[in-house]
């Protein structure tokens, strides 16, 4: 970082869509939980699900006719999942780049997902030394959109949220790290990323840099999906712009 653009005080990071392309395992696993009970679930009923706890996911099965508990449906689906991430993670290229970029960087990095633990772990055992704080779906009791799960992330790295940047692709996720105060970058994945105030918009993460994030976390924001608003905005306090990724 230079002088003028301090690092963030820390990156949170969404793990299904943002890190990993997990996302059609867990349509995967959805639908064929549905066919076995006889159950019609399209693409498009997964696309509904992203980013949203695993509750309404199990609420929202139980309801079209899977006649298991809630809890079950969950479990079923976590293991299904699990079991393809550790056998092997579907990386997003782009950001397993800034994230080394990140690390190599010295700043702190948390995950924030609503998958569970067990799935979670599958993929830390592939990045065991990258994440100082991990906070997951059945630890905490409002998922996204609620900013609970990343206000008990920057709780736990000692850090003020509005210094950090969170790193999501799903508008409950987006939704969460906003309402949380930190700085927000919404990288389209599967599911459209609509404008919201604050919010910076990516195509990819290839082209952020560390650099990128300081800009970001010092107040400018970054759009590169809308046709008229392009690069940074949103001028930080030394009044400077800087050229988008």
């Amino acid at each position: 970082m230079n002088a003028h653009t301090p690092a963030p005080a820390a990156i949170l990071w969404d793990m299904d869509g943002t890190l990993i392309d997990s996302e059609p395992y867990w349509i995967a696993a959805e639908t064929a939980l549905a066919e076995r009970f006889g159950v019609t679930w399209t693409h498009e009923d997964g696309l509904s699900l992203v980013g949203r706890p695993l509750v309404d996911s199990g609420r929202i099965l139980q309801e079209r006719g899977v006649a298991l508990d809630v809890e079950e449906i969950i479990a079923s689906m976590v293991a299904t999942v699990a079991d393809r991430v550790r056998a092997h993670v579907p990386w997003q290229a782009d950001a397993r780049l800034l994230l080394e970029r990140v690390v190599a960087a010295g700043i702190p990095c948390a995950l924030v997902t609503m998958s569970y633990t067990r799935l979670a772990d599958a993929f830390l055992a592939q990045v065991p030394d990258a994440f100082a704080v991990v906070v997951t779906g059945d630890e905490v009791e409002r998922g996204k959109p609620d900013p609970e799960s990343y206000l008990t992330a920057a709780a736990r790295l000692g850090v003020d949220p509005t210094r950090c940047v969170a790193i999501e692709d799903s508008p409950a996720g987006i939704g969460s790290a906003l309402a949380s105060g930190a700085h927000t970058i919404g990288v389209r994945r599967l599911v459209p990323v609509e404008p919201r105030p604050g919010l910076s918009r990516v195509r990819s993460l290839e082209n952020v840099t560390v650099e990128t994030l300081g800009e970001i976390a010092a107040g400018r924001r970054l759009d590169d999906l809308g046709l008229d608003d392009l690069g940074f905005d949103d001028l930080g306090p030394d009044g400077q712009g800087s050229a988008g990724v």
